[in-house]
């Protein structure tokens, strides 16, 4: 009997996460339909759209600042899906150089870096042939010509800038710069990098993961029921039946997988809803890097380079009380987070299972920001710890030093820096003004150049 009310309540908790998950995509999206209609209706007259960053015509010039790149996370989107909602709530604004990149929204972070190369020095994805003959899609994907910053190289370095898995997407196009790892370009190196900035950046994964359905055993496989069997499931019906105005307005980027009707079928939707074939059968896709495990298989292989800045902002709504670790606020959290803090704060790795790593204490991952463990987003720490310094006080850490993680936590949950601007108030604009700030007069390659009768210090 008690063994029948505890899968009732676990049911019944699966189908109103799903549902609240729902609802919040479907205000997303109606929220970005209804700020294009009104625009459409009620603009005196017809707008000309500004792109945000370089003209796609124009090649910048070289001896100008460096551009800042915004790279969205998970279910993200750059500029040009979901009309003119902004998913970094306009923060793109605050510089006349900044690019926010469309990338695949749930595909795999290697996938998703190899898209962000492209993006910039423009070409046809390449993703490689090894990778793409080991994971079953197509070896090339969408065509940027001309790139968005073609001339990008290491005299002519970017500052990044990702939220949630963006972060971790720039380690590894940037591993990749240094591997050299693009062809045609072997003079790429980790130079071409000079700054990057995470907001709650996912660096060791995150325990979300497991109570939305990965296994913890290890860290690739799902659930049979659970929330991401059914975002699975959706999200093959949703390439299959493959709309061509509703796919241009939000993708989630698996068209290498080549998913929709007119190139699978009836039996190709069947093969990929019963798991046989498709992003989710191969594991090429973006929750199996999440995992903890998925997160120190590539952090094996990812450095921290000495001439690259990193500054890391952390985000924190939990609190200990009596030894108890629970949500720091009921107002300050959005509603789609709070019971996921309550969740997480008490997640306990199953007793039976082999921990993810040497030394695993469940204490340790019991903070978060609802989606993310605090201890994932201050620096690379498994299965090794890199070089960090906590920043309380901005002024503490000037001037910055190249090759070590500096990182400040704040109060706030996932998604208090993007899509609504109004949620995070004033902090919004100290957080992102502080950002750009650093990469426009605190971060340099070379020394900035010496005016006439003026001597730098």
């Amino acid at each position: 009997m008690i063994t029948l009310w505890i899968h009732a309540l676990l049911l019944t908790e699966l189908f109103l996460s799903s549902l609240v998950h729902l609802v919040y995509a479907f205000y997303i999206f109606s929220t970005a339909v209804a700020g294009d209609l009104s625009q459409f209706l009620f603009s005196p007259s017809p707008k000309v759209a500004v792109h945000q960053g370089f003209p796609a015509t124009t090649i910048p010039n070289p001896h100008t600042l460096p551009p800042i790149v915004l790279v969205h996370g998970i279910f993200g989107f750059g500029q040009g899906r979901l009309g003119s909602l902004s998913y970094f709530a306009g923060a793109e604004k605050k510089d006349d150089r900044v690019l926010v990149p469309d990338l695949g929204s749930l595909t795999s972070i290697y996938d998703r870096a190899r898209e962000l190369f492209y993006y910039l020095k423009g070409g046809r994805v390449d993703y490689g042939e090894e990778h793409s003959n080991a994971y079953g899609h197509s070896q090339f994907g969408r065509l940027y010509e001309p790139g968005h910053y073609p001339q990008w190289d290491e005299d002519h370095p970017i500052h990044f800038v990702g939220h949630s898995a963006g972060a971790q997407v720039i380690r590894v196009l940037q591993q990749m710069l240094a591997d050299k790892a693009f062809k045609g370009y072997e003079n790429t190196n980790a130079n071409w990098v000079i700054s990057m900035t995470s907001l709650s950046g996912v660096f060791n994964g995150t325990t979300r993961t497991y109570l939305d359905g990965m296994q913890p055993e290890d860290g690739r496989s799902m659930k049979s029921i659970s929330l991401l069997q059914f975002c699975r499931l959706g999200v093959i019906v949703y390439d299959w039946i493959d709309i061509p105005w509703l796919r241009a307005y939000y993708n989630f980027g698996f068209d290498h997988f080549n998913m929709s009707w007119k190139k699978m079928g009836i039996w190709g939707l069947l093969h990929c809803l019963m798991g046989n074939s498709g992003p989710f059968a191969s594991g090429d896709w973006i929750l199996p890097d999440l995992t903890i495990q998925g997160s120190i298989h590539l952090n094996n292989q990812l450095q921290t380079f000495p001439n690259t800045y990193y500054f890391n902002y952390v985000t924190k709504c939990t609190r200990k009380i009596l030894g108890i670790t629970i949500p720091s606020s009921i107002f300050r959290i959005h509603p789609l987070f709070f019971i996921r803090v309550l969740q997480m704060s008490q997640w306990r790795h199953p007793s039976d299972v082999a921990p993810p790593y040497k030394d695993y204490r469940d204490e340790d991952w019991q903070d978060n920001d609802g989606a993310l463990n605090t201890i994932s987003m201050t620096h690379p720490r498994f299965p090794v710890e890199h070089p960090s310094r906590h920043v309380v006080n901005d002024s503490d850490c000037k001037p910055l030093e190249p090759g070590i993680w500096y990182y400040k936590i704040i109060e706030g949950d996932h998604i208090m820096f993007i899509v609504n601007r109004e949620r995070a108030g004033v902090q919004f604009d100290l957080i992102y003004d502080g950002i750009f700030e650093r990469c426009r007069k605190h971060v340099f390659r070379k020394n900035p150049p010496t005016l006439p009768n003026e001597a730098h210090a």
